[in-house]
């Protein structure tokens, strides 16, 4: 059930037991009224003893959504075109089936919900919320009746005034339990709360159940958003918070506790204050279920498949069941817990968690229409958005697009780190950090793969819209620039390195190239200006890094580094120019940090690209591809002898294949992917 909140009630008795001797119970409640108040406990006893195994039992089912991203619509902004492959208004359909297969349901969002795509962008920046509106995310969930909500990371990316007036629309309690006030001492958001809920039981009698729900985000949020956060809140570690929340919530009369924490599951042990939890999180005491998100990934799933503490068929964490609903409202997440009163309080006696997926993804075809309510409600914001994203800020000679920019240099990357150098060198000039040299460092942020295989940049020559500028830089990162040693350049790209498999040259003739848990937003390529910087990468070498950014070896996939055709200096001072998430420790990249950090501009990359593309003559998108030729590529894959190097993409991608291309085709899988190899 769902709908508004309600205040908790008094801590309830254990509910009565029914005896199935139906007219001895009738026959001795009528005794006992007869005889007074004086014969209660003896006709208790009596009547439990006819029928000691008989107790309620209790169906509820949970639902969660993730990760929307402000993907509200099925609609991708950044193609400008309706989508079957996600969006909330799909899942909203599925929301309606599942709440009509149980009497008592539950619903939640776990965050991650404000940001992501340029719907997002215009409520917060381009047409901001008035004081009187309600944010449209808050308007679809209202009338879904969600029942609580918790912060997601990406929630704190307009900073916390814009955050507070968008959660202040919400009808539902929003939670977060882990952020504290700056003093360290107050919670600074509303940690937990106790759902009072009528349910039906098995019988068809009502019975009154207490909730207890607690929210938990990564504490990485001080990193990824120090500009917003420092000095404002301060983080614990979502796991300390959990072993003091949850027992106070049964203290207080909890039937049930729920997590609703914005993580995901790592198959190692990890540190306090560490980004992926669920693990940690399902052995807390009295944690009866377990939402989580945040990695966009799907659980219960194969990816998951061996991970310590995970039972699969039943989809559970540790014994507890869990559920993780992918992103962009791909997936619903449903836990169906049976619940029983015996031994005097509810306990769940069995579970099965599931995924429901708006779409077949093997088959390419939709599992769930839209509903309509969705764009109904928010269709001024929605035409605002295509108002805004369609604008022309320049215009491009050539197709600019993502499909091999994690095997081969790509445009669309490229001009990304240019737009981040002339902006980096206006903001030096004039001070003594302009007689450093600069690099620029920038990732593909749509690489297909767990975001699905038609999530690529792709955009056609022609006019350049704000869309386009938004598909090339998705994020509303701000610049920053950090002071580093040669060396330490180096072992920032022996990081980005570890996204590929080693390559063994003894080994099959045919071998992929890249480790698909590797987030492509953390494959870093870096460039200097008129092509200062080159280097190649030796796969037959492994990482040097794990993912964590701590040295597993001695060994060196970064090869022939150079600086304006000279070995690069490991003691020389270089300027590196990245977003806000890479230069505060997003990633787990060695050696940097807050402390490594000389310019930290307010400005968003996307407004630093979009004025680059409009601008900048002879540099623009106007002359994409043009400049390339002279300078040559910065990095390159080295060939293994005997191997040929093969990756999945986006089967679209074929088109841009022909005569010299760095990439030549395999054979489509008949999914949207498809199989490339590297060219010898």
């Amino acid at each position: 059930m769902s709908g508004t909140v309600r205040q908790p009630g008094p801590v309830l008795a254990a509910p009565a037991r029914r005896t199935t001797a139906r007219g001895a119970t009738r026959t001795l409640r009528r005794l006992a009224s007869g005889l007074g108040m004086g014969l209660g406990l003896g006709v208790g006893l009596v009547l439990s003893m006819l029928s000691p195994a008989q107790a309620a039992e209790l169906r509820l089912r949970v639902l969660q959504t993730s990760d929307i991203h402000m993907n509200l619509l099925s609609y991708d902004y950044y193609q400008d075109r309706d989508t079957a492959e996600f969006g909330l208004a799909r899942t909203v359909t599925l929301i309606h089936q599942a709440r009509a297969e149980s009497p008592n349901s539950l619903l939640f969002d776990n965050g991650d919900l404000l940001q992501g795509n340029p719907l997002g962008d215009v409520v917060a920046r381009v047409h901001p919320l008035a004081a009187d509106q309600v944010h449209p995310a808050y308007k679809v969930l209202n009338l879904l009746g969600v029942d609580a909500a918790n912060l997601g990371n990406h929630e704190f990316n307009y900073g916390l005034p814009f955050l507070r007036q968008a959660i202040a629309g919400a009808n539902f309690p929003y939670l977060n339990a882990n952020v504290m006030d700056a003093d360290g001492q107050r919670h600074a958001f509303q940690p937990s709360v106790m759902l009072t809920r009528e349910m039906v039981d098995e019988q068809g009698h009502p019975r009154r159940l207490k909730i207890g729900v607690i929210g938990l985000t990564p504490p990485q949020i001080m990193e990824w958003d120090r500009q917003n956060l420092s000095g404002r809140v301060q983080v614990r570690d979502m796991v300390e918070v959990a072993r003091e929340q949850v027992p106070a919530l049964r203290r207080q009369g909890a039937d049930l506790v729920i997590v609703i924490a914005h993580t995901g599951i790592d198959k190692t042990e990890l540190p306090r204050l560490s980004e992926n939890m669920a693990a940690q999180l399902a052995r807390v005491p009295g944690v009866d279920a377990l939402l989580l998100g945040h990695a966009h990934t799907e659980f219960p799933g194969p990816s998951f498949s061996g991970y310590p503490g995970v039972d699969l068929a039943q989809g559970r964490l540790f014994g507890v069941p869990a559920v993780m609903p992918g992103r962009w409202g791909d997936h619903l997440g449903v836990i169906d817990l049976r619940l029983s009163d015996r031994g005097g309080r509810w306990q769940v006696i069995h579970s099965q968690s599931s995924l429901r997926p708006i779409f077949d993804r093997a088959n390419r075809r939709s599992l769930a229409a839209a509903d309509p309510m969705p764009a109904v409600v928010i269709a001024r914001e929605h035409q605002a958005t295509l108002d805004h994203v369609r604008s022309e800020v320049a215009r491009t000679e050539v197709p600019i697009h993502s499909y091999f920019s994690q095997v081969t240099e790509s445009e669309s990357v490229r001009l990304v780190a240019q737009a981040q150098l002339a902006y980096a060198k206006r903001a030096v000039q004039g001070t003594a950090l302009e007689r450093l040299p600069m690099l620029s460092a920038a990732a593909p942020f749509k690489s297909g793969g767990r975001q699905g295989w038609t999530q690529y940049t792709d955009i056609p020559a022609g006019p350049v819209a704000i869309k386009h500028v938004a598909d090339l830089y998705v994020y509303p990162n701000t610049i920053k620039v950090l002071k580093l040693t040669g060396a330490q350049v180096r072992d920032w790209l022996e990081m980005s390195a570890g996204q590929f498999r080693r390559i063994d040259p003894a080994g099959p003739a045919e071998q992929p190239l890249l480790d698909t848990a590797y987030p492509g937003f953390n494959f870093d390529m870096m460039w200097g200006a008129d092509g200062a910087l080159q280097y190649a990468i030796d796969l037959s070498q492994p990482a040097r890094f794990n993912r964590d950014g701590q040295p597993v070896g001695d060994t060196h996939r970064i090869v022939d580094l150079r600086w304006r055709g000279q070995p690069l200096d490991d003691v020389a001072e270089f300027l590196v120019v990245t977003n806000n998430y890479r230069a505060f420790g997003g990633g787990h990249f060695p050696a940097l940090g807050a402390d490594k950090v000389v310019v930290d501009a307010p400005d968003e990359t996307r407004e630093a690209l979009a004025h680059y593309l409009a601008s900048a003559p002879g540099a623009g998108a106007a002359s994409a591809g043009t400049d390339r030729a002279t300078a040559g590529p910065s990095w390159r894959i080295l060939p293994v002898p005997g191997v040929k190097l093969r990756f999945l993409s986006g089967a679209a991608g074929a088109r841009y294949l022909g005569d010299g291309a760095a990439v030549t085709w395999v054979k489509d899988n008949g999914d949207g992917s498809a199989w490339y190899e590297l060219a010898r």
